[in-house]
Formats: C-alpha cells, sequence, structure tokens
C-alpha cells in the first residue's frame, strides 16, 4: 500500500522538499523531507506586499487600540483564553469559553479534563514564553520544548514525550503511515531540520519581514512536526510568540488568528499540505495574510464593542450614588477576569465579604453582572454580556 499525500509527486522535489519512499513489511509509504527556509526560488513578494501592507495596517489599528484601553490586562485574560479554546478545538477537543473561565474560578475544581487542560497548558505556555523571551532568552528549541511540555502537561498527549523532539516516526491522518494523509520527516532528521528552522526565525541566512517570517515558520513546523502530539497548538504558538515578543508587532497578544484557522480548517490543511507536494509557498502565505487581516480587523471591533460596554455600564453604577464607588472596584475586577466569587473576590480587592457582597448584588441589580450558582453564600458572578461578545466564534462547530 502507498500513502496518499504525493500520489504523482512521490520520489520527486519542489521547493518545499521532497518525498521519498520507504518500505516496511508489505507496504510502502513516502516520507516528506523538508528543504530549509527560506523559500528556493525566493517568495514572489510583488504578488504578496499588497496584502502584507493591507495585514501591518490591520495590526497597527488593533494595538492602536491599546492605547484607549484604562487597562489593556483586563482585555488579556479574556483574549488569551480566547484563542486557548479555539486552538483546542481546532484539534477536536470540544473546549468552551464559558467553562474555562468557570472552572478557574470554582474553589474546588474537579477532575481536569482533556477540554479543559488544554487550553489552560496553552495559556500557561504562552505566558511562559512571552515571559522568557521579555526577560532576554532567545526564541530557541530550547524555548520551544520548554513550551510544549506545558502544552501537553496533564492533557492528552502527556505520555508523547513532554518536551522532547520525538524519537520515533509519527504522521498525520490514518492508522499508520501506510494510509496517512502525510508522513513527516523521520526523527533522525528532526533535529537538523529544527535548527534550519531556528536560524531562520533569527533572520539566517537573510532577514525575512515579520508577516511572511510567522507564515512559513508556522508551516515549516507543522511540516517537520518535531513531536509526538502538540504540534498544531506549538506552532499556532510560535505565531503569537513572533508577532508579541521576538519582533514587538503587537504589544498585547490580543490576536486570536485560530479564529479564522477554525473557521477555515479545511482550507488551512489543505494550504499546508499543498506546500508540502507543490511548493505553493505563496498561496499558504496569502491564506495567513487574509487571516491576519480578517481576525486583527474583528479583534479591534470587538475591543471597541467592549469599551462601549464598559463606558454604558459605568454610566449605570454612577446612578447608585454612595454605593458607586465599591460597585465601580468590582465591575473593574470583572471587566478583568469576567467571573468572580464573593471569598476570593473579597480577598483580591482587600475588602469584608459583606461589603463585597452588596456590590455585587447592586450590580446584579443593575444588570450587569449575573449569579450563576442560585445558591445563598459562595455565590459566583459572570460579566454577561462581556462574556457573550467574547465567547462569539467558539461556539461554533
Amino acid at each position: 500500500m502507498t500513502s496518499r499525500p504525493p500520489t504523482s509527486d512521490r520520489g520527486s522535489s519542489n521547493r518545499a522538499g521532497t518525498f521519498k519512499s520507504v518500505a516496511t513489511g508489505d507496504e510502502t509509504y513516502a516520507v516528506f523531507h523538508p528543504k530549509p527556509l527560506p523559500p528556493d526560488p525566493p517568495l514572489r513578494l510583488e504578488s504578496l506586499q499588497d496584502l502584507a501592507d493591507l495585514a501591518n495596517q490591520a495590526l497597527g489599528r488593533l494595538d492602536g487600540i491599546t492605547l484607549l484601553l484604562p487597562n489593556p490586562d483586563q482585555f488579556l485574560y479574556s483574549y488569551v483564553r480566547k484563542e486557548a479554546v479555539l486552538s483546542a478545538q481546532i484539534e477536536g477537543t470540544q473546549s468552551s469559553l464559558s467553562e474555562l473561565l468557570l472552572f478557574e474560578h470554582d474553589e474546588t475544581p474537579g477532575v481536569l479534563r482533556p477540554e479543559i487542560a488544554e487550553p489552560l497548558n496553552y495559556v500557561r505556555a504562552l505566558y511562559h514564553g512571552i515571559s522568557r523571551i521579555e526577560s532576554g532568552f532567545p526564541l530557541s528549541n530550547r524555548l520551544l520544548r520548554e513550551i510544549h511540555a506545558i502544552v501537553v502537561e496533564d492533557a492528552a498527549g502527556a505520555d508523547k514525550g513532554p518536551g522532547e523532539f520525538r524519537t520515533s516516526q509519527n504522521w498525520i491522518g490514518g492508522s499508520r503511515p501506510g494510509n496517512a494523509r502525510f508522513v513527516p520527516p523521520p526523527p533522525g532528521e528532526v533535529v537538523p531540520a529544527m535548527s534550519d528552522l531556528e536560524k531562520f526565525i533569527h533572520d539566517r541566512p537573510a532577514r525575512t519581514p515579520i508577516l511572511f517570517k510567522a507564515a512559513l515558520a508556522h508551516a515549516q513546523l507543522e511540516t517537520i512536526h518535531p513531536f509526538l502530539d502538540g504540534n498544531g497548538r506549538l506552532g499556532r504558538l510560535l505565531i503569537t510568540l513572533l508577532l508579541c515578543a521576538e519582533e514587538r508587532v503587537l504589544s498585547k497578544p490580543l490576536l486570536y488568528l485560530s479564529l479564522y484557522l477554525k473557521r477555515n480548517r479545511d482550507d488551512y490543511y489543505e494550504r499546508l499540505h499543498r506546500v508540502r507536494t507543490h511548493g505553493e509557498f505563496e498561496e499558504w502565505v496569502q491564506f495567513f495574510l487574509e487571516g491576519v487581516i480578517d481576525v486583527a480587523g474583528s479583534a479591534t471591533e470587538t475591543t471597541r464593542r467592549l469599551l462601549t460596554l464598559i463606558e454604558r455600564d459605568r454610566q449605570k453604577i454612577q446612578t447608585l450614588g454612595r454605593a458607586a464607588a465599591s460597585a465601580a472596584r468590582v465591575h473593574d475586577l470583572v471587566v478583568r477576569e469576567v467571573v468572580f466569587r464573593i471569598p476570593d473576590a473579597a480577598r483580591r480587592l482587600e475588602t469584608n465579604e459583606v461589603t463585597l457582597g452588596h456590590a455585587a448584588a447592586n450590580l446584579e441589580k443593575l444588570g450587569i453582572v449575573r449569579e450563576t450558582t442560585g445558591r445563598r453564600r459562595n455565590k459566583r458572578y459572570v460579566y454577561a454580556d462581556y462574556l457573550a461578545v467574547i465567547e462569539e466564534g467558539t461556539s461554533e462547530p
């Protein structure tokens, strides 16, 4: 039997790499051997530059709107978790943003199921990567291995070499290499291929504009598939790390590109696949840039809507008179975290539970928050309208 991807290209080369036949037992399959980046012949930039300019402008508008935010970190909490949930959904994990937020604010959380563990790990991995880079550590294979170990911790891939490049053959689709959709390079080529990718990220042998670099680096990591599990999530984290930490295109990771990749999942996989089979780098980069424009625009508009919502609710709070000050403090907290419990919020705001309970009750009367437990004690509140805006796109199939 033969693997499906190369068909007529089996044994042939293109600018992305070469498929080579491997015989094991009674079947033969094709393994891909990628060439180092950047592509040779080079990208045809004239066909992509206008789109790249639009993408950079869209990112500039998104980054600029953070100047209007009273506290950008208030928005960051929700945006990062939205990206984490969407990335998990691309992998087929039925994650929910509201469930993730509720789990994080549960004082006695239950069993850490994969649909919670995966996005939680994604959040931790992102913050770890950004913190390391901002402290001066390079975006390197060592850091990618650190991040990968966090990505798969306590999740479905926890038994598949966390933080270690694979030493066995893997494949994408199918039950074995012989019927797989794609077979990445053999394990002996993983370290050299990742070393080449690291050099490309650091502009060796030549500088690559950041959006082209992010698109190509993501595709290359997905092609190498250096780990036994978690490659997709790591590849999407790499995009964020490049844009937000390594080259500071965005001052905060407010871009949830996984929304576009999820909505266009089939096209996403097909574009990556045709890079390998036909060397179609330009088509992949075009798809990537269109996604950046789409999602940066959506994130900018979402942020504007949230600012309008927050200001509307602050105006409501001012009608409370003397009770407005304590209610406003609780409102600031729920803007940042969307969900809060009375005991935890009282500790965070250094006030007593009775005062905070009155403030929460006032916010509930104004229709700003909603109590979700129905209990008399240890109540939990959610900023319902805010959550509805943030959740858009996360509940679609």
